[in-house]
């Protein structure tokens, strides 16, 4: 059994939790922080989205991403990270969701507790989505690119978004994922200029 390296990063009014399943085996990772194999896109889709650069967050010259300037950005825009197994079995050596056995899943009421401002809910991938479809009683997930209303049981709401995963094992295109993904980001302007 493989028990989560990391602990879950939920900075000050962080607005959007995003989940992912179980981080890849230690030797696949480039950085100290969520999304650190080399070859997973997600802070490329970032980079893309916000910097128009899918390079924004590598260190020039070095396959790895910039952690310090990675953690900045996430807490300037209210980003929180964690994944939706505490434990987890691997069947096979290697970082594929289709192969991942979860032991203990993660109490996601219980995180999102910790962040009382959280609007947006994110998940990158099946297996986590699985798991929010799980814990909220939700008998289907939303289609990729798509929210879904949570009901929490203190009597909040949330959006639940369902992103495509950003493995190079998904196949879709760089720039098509990140089209998904600016969903988050164009939805929340929007509500920002309502309020």
């Amino acid at each position: 059994m493989e028990l989560h390296p990391l602990q879950p990063f939920l900075p000050a009014g962080a607005s959007i939790l995003f989940l992912g399943s179980f981080p890849p085996p230690r030797q696949r990772w480039c950085m100290e922080f969520f999304y650190p194999n080399w070859i997973n896109d997600f802070w490329r889709i970032q980079g893309l989205i916000h910097y128009n650069n899918k390079e924004a967050f590598v260190i020039p010259g070095e396959k790895r991403f910039d952690r310090e300037r990675i953690v900045a950005f996430c807490e300037e825009h209210g980003l929180a990270f964690f994944d939706t197994a505490m434990a987890v079995n691997r069947l096979k050596d290697n970082a594929s969701d289709a192969f991942l056995e979860i032991v203990q899943p993660t109490d996601i009421p219980a995180l999102l507790e910790q962040l009382p401002l959280c609007v947006k809910l994110v998940t990158t991938g099946g297996k986590a989505s699985e798991q929010v479809c799980h814990q909220f009683g939700i008998s289907q997930e939303p289609s990729i690119g798509t929210s879904h209303t949570l009901h929490l049981e203190n009597g909040r709401t949330l959006e639940w978004w369902r992103m495509p995963s950003t493995s190079r094992a998904y196949p879709l295109a760089l720039e098509k994922k990140a089209e998904y993904y600016r969903k988050l980001w164009n939805t929340r302007k929007i509500l920002a200029t309502l309020v």
